[in-house]
Parts: C-alpha cells; structure tokens; sequence
C-alpha cells in the first residue's frame, strides 16, 4: 500500500489482483449475479483509490478495502430496496441466478446462506469464508463483537438447522 500511496500504479494493480477475486466471492455470496458482483468490486476500487489519503500507515488493507466494500455493498441494497418500492411488480428484475456449483451440498449450502437475513449472511461470509474475526467484523459493520457474535450464533445455528446439523 505504500508503494501505491507514493505513485506505483504498479502496486494498485497488485492491490486489485490479490483482493479483487475475493471481494468478488464475497459480493456474488451475498446472492448477488455475477454481473452486479463485478460492479461493486469496481466501485468499491474506485471509492479506495478516491480513499487512498485517508488509509494510515502501517494498518492492514484486506480490513480497510472489504470496509468500503461493506459500505458500497449495503448502498447498493439500499437503492435496490427503494426501486423496488417504486417500481410496480411486473417490473421487478428477474432474481440473480445461482452459479453452476458441483455437488448437492454446495447448492444446499448456497441456498442456505441465501435464506439467512442479509445482515446474518454478511458475518457467516466475512467470518467463514474471508477469515475475519469477529472484532474485525465489528469494525467493518459497524457493531460491537458481541452484537456479531450474537448474529453470527444465531445465523450457524439456522444453518444447522436447515442443513441438518452438517454445519
């Protein structure tokens, strides 16, 4: 990150290569289509490099870039909700499709995180698929580690109990 803040166009390309896949996963697990998930990697890259001034030396980046991710994700989920208000029924878009997945249990899992509230879904895919800890959760959805820890039990235990206690 330093090299970018001192003007290596280089090193944001790097910065892309290495978080953009991920931050991807994380968008298009959010029930996301592929097509919305690719805006909002380039949107959340867009906000970063508008960022850049702001991020302090020295800290990680992975939790500063999936932050503004969390911020440019539950954007886009507030505009949708209110266009879908707006809008009358019959013109409400087609619901993202699932990606070709191989096996059973990860279409049943698919749809079980799917069936989470979206709130619950962003922690088990921060925590689970992205590694955060829930500290860092916190900090990145604006709520104390108890509350994501709480959100987190509740949301595992809904997973068990939907997938029949594999989780």
């Amino acid at each position: 990150m330093e090299r970018y803040l001192a003007g290596d166009h280089r090193a944001f390309d790097e910065i892309f290569r290495r978080y953009g896949p991920r931050l991807f996963g994380w968008f298009r697990r959010s029930a996301l289509s592929d097509a919305v998930s690719h805006d909002l990697v380039q949107q959340t890259f867009l906000h970063f490099h508008r960022a850049r001034a702001d991020f302090r030396p020295g800290a990680a980046v992975r939790p500063w870039l999936f932050a503004i991710g969390a911020n440019v994700r539950r954007e886009y989920f507030r505009k949708y909700q209110r266009l879908a208000r707006e809008r009358p029924l019959d013109d409400a878009p087609e619901p993202a499709q699932a990606p070709d997945v191989a096996g059973a249990e990860q279409r049943a899992v698919r749809r079980a995180l799917e069936s989470l509230p979206d709130a619950s879904r962003e922690v088990v895919v921060l925590h689970w698929y992205e590694g955060f800890t829930f500290a860092e959760i916190g900090d990145l959805v604006g709520a104390s580690t108890s509350a994501v820890k709480v959100r987190a039990h509740r949301a595992y235990r809904k997973l068990r109990d939907v997938l029949g206690g594999g989780v």
